[in-house]
């Protein structure tokens, strides 16, 4: 009677070209990348050699002001805030032409609870469809802040991954046609609703500050 969800992650198509969706090879380029993929197996020989209901979900990038700030979109939108309230200066990033699908979380989680009341389980790609890089998502959020981005925004080479995953963009048509599954926030509305939960942060941080009180703060901050 149990219903398993096995995590997986658009990082183990890696090197593939897109769209990527349930068809596409893996080619993970990361030993997170490698660990997810053989985690995507094991659930498939549970399935097959015992009949257990395992549903293996391939997310593609799933964000939300919740993300934790290892992650680069919030790292950009933690930045932007503390920039835009005077208490930091400058975002340091790596590969700024990395692009990914990028979808709000909880559309992502629908996908998830409908995965586990199909009548089989079965394999799914979850994604926009749609692929922004790096320096989108930056170009976005400084924008939406009344930032000039080129201003704040610095390269380093310690950020670039030894082997990059370049362009993830999914192709989640088996589950928009047998979930019934659309994504509802876009984009754009993504990246504001992160900056303005990180515009809030940051000025209860400069409360704080203002306050008297030490408020510890990241001067260099880089891709995931």
């Amino acid at each position: 009677d149990v219903r398993i969800y096995q995590a997986g992650s658009s990082e183990m198509f890696g090197a593939s070209p897109p769209p990527q969706n349930e068809k596409t090879p893996f080619y993970p380029r990361s030993p997170y990348a490698v660990g997810k993929v053989a985690a995507h197996w094991f659930a498939v020989n549970y399935r097959e050699a015992y009949d257990m209901f395992i549903c293996n979900g391939i997310l593609f990038n799933h964000e939300s002001p919740r993300r934790g700030e290892t992650f680069v979109t919030r790292k950009i939108t933690r930045a932007v805030g503390r920039i835009k309230m005077g208490l930091q200066d400058k975002l340091y990033l790596g590969n700024l032409d990395a692009k990914r699908d990028w979808g709000f979380a909880g559309d992502y989680v629908e996908a998830m609870w409908l995965m586990l009341q199909q009548d089989k389980p079965d394999d799914y790609v979850v994604a926009t469809g749609e692929a922004h890089s790096v320096r989108e998502f930056v170009e976005a959020a400084f924008e939406y802040a009344g930032l000039d981005w080129k201003k704040h925004v610095e390269i380093d080479p310690r950020y670039f991954r030894p082997t990059e995953v370049d362009y993830l963009q999914g192709d989640s048509s088996k589950a928009r046609e047998k979930l019934g599954w659309r994504p509802r926030v876009s984009f754009t509305e993504l990246v504001r609703m992160m900056v303005d939960h990180d515009m809030e942060l940051a000025r209860q941080e400069k409360t704080l500050r203002d306050a008297g009180h030490k408020v510890a703060l990241r001067g260099r901050v880089g891709v995931a």
